[in-house]
């Protein structure tokens, strides 16, 4: 079945968690080394964006998983922060929000879970996105995994080349983000 496109919102403020460490916390090559949920390891860069600070509270638990406490524990110096950037515009992309768009992307009406209650893993979702970069689309906007009700956006953005990047437009400090 053909994946159902739609274009990302031009202007939107997409929201990447980041260490306050990292060089450069919109850069889409570690995605690329590693693979994730929409891209395998070692096939392409993907940047994985949240859509509001709210996906990106319940994504805070996945990023911090191995740590050795919890984020109310953590001071703004130490806590991720939040990254605030657009999108070059225009940005086809595709659709595994809507039921029309899970449908068609082969997942289940479930999505993020399947029809016993598990989580999808990223083993189903990865050809997906190898589809949507194939068919020249900039990106798989879904329902969060980490909202189990299915509330909640993200966007693995493809860069279409080098030169294409998500512009930073803003910074949010931990507390800010997460406590406040």
């Amino acid at each position: 079945m053909e994946l159902l496109r739609e274009t990302a919102p031009d202007g939107h403020v997409w929201w990447r968690i980041a260490d306050p460490g990292w060089a450069d916390p919109l850069d889409p090559d570690f995605a690329r080394r590693g693979g994730g949920r929409w891209n395998p390891p070692g096939s392409f860069p993907v940047l994985y964006l949240n859509e509001n600070t709210a996906t990106a509270r319940g994504n805070l638990r996945t990023f911090i998983a191995r740590w050795p406490y919890e984020p109310e524990d953590l001071r703004d110096d130490r806590g991720p922060m939040l990254v605030g950037c657009v999108l070059p515009r225009r940005q086809a992309v595709c659709d595994a929000h809507s039921p029309a768009g899970v449908r068609a992307a082969g997942l289940p009406d479930t999505y993020p879970l399947d029809e016993d209650g598990v989580p999808v893993p990223h083993a189903t979702c990865q050809p997906i996105g190898v589809r949507a970069k194939a068919a020249g689309l900039r990106g798989v906007r879904a329902r969060s995994a980490q909202a189990l009700d299915g509330a909640g956006r993200e966007l693995a953005w493809f860069p279409a080349s080098s030169r294409s990047i998500a512009q930073p437009v803003c910074s949010l400090a931990f507390t800010a983000w997460f406590l406040g």
